[in-house]
């Protein structure tokens, strides 16, 4: 059985359509006849789809990924699952790499490539940590999502609940009931 991976970042990668129906299409276009498909980080092997793929899959089988960082973005969580994989007798293909194999040139290419993309992932949290740091610094900032119902409409619908529902102050709102509790409560114990 030919199996394939793909993953992507995060779920809004997913949703987005940034790589993972692409991944899908390569995997499939080179013969994948089941696919698992994670929206999760690289950094951690826990991912749910991942780990449903490893228990079914079996010697002999063939398990083919699009790029050797899909598998993980760190040297020992990839090489490791690798190195298993390849002692269980299942073929690891990557698409932009080829076959690979046990031998000592092949894991020396294989942990030069997940260098780079260890080295990749780490760049991209240091340029995230130093542009949180800046922003910290103007006035104002605000960490977390910008909210999405300012003070003077939040102030209408608390005056709208004095005398309506919250299903009705929903309706004229437009601002959901969960959120409507919430600021009660919050209001509340000022």
């Amino acid at each position: 059985m030919k199996y394939g991976y793909a993953r992507v970042s995060t779920q809004g990668q997913a949703r987005e359509g940034n790589s993972l129906e692409k991944q899908e299409q390569d995997l499939r276009a080179a013969g994948a006849e089941k696919i698992y498909a994670d929206a999760f980080t690289g950094k951690r092997m826990d991912r749910p789809e991942l780990q449903k793929l490893l228990k079914e899959i079996q010697t002999g089988d063939t398990l083919i990924v699009t790029k050797l960082d899909r598998f993980a973005r760190s040297i020992g969580s990839a090489s490791e699952l690798i190195t298993d994989l390849i002692d269980k007798g299942v073929t690891v293909q990557v698409l932009n790499v080829g076959i690979l194999d046990n031998s000592s040139v092949s894991t020396l290419f294989r942990n030069m490539l997940l260098s780079f993309a260890q080295f990749e992932r780490d760049m991209i949290i240091e340029r995230t940590q130093e542009g949180r740091a800046i922003a910290r610094q103007k006035e104002g900032y605000r960490e977390g999502r910008k909210k999405k119902f300012t003070t003077k409409q939040l102030d209408h619908a608390m005056e709208l609940l004095e005398e309506n529902s919250y299903r009705e102050v929903e309706q004229i709102t437009g601002i959901s009931k969960s959120t409507l509790i919430r600021e009660h409560k919050t209001r509340m114990k000022k």
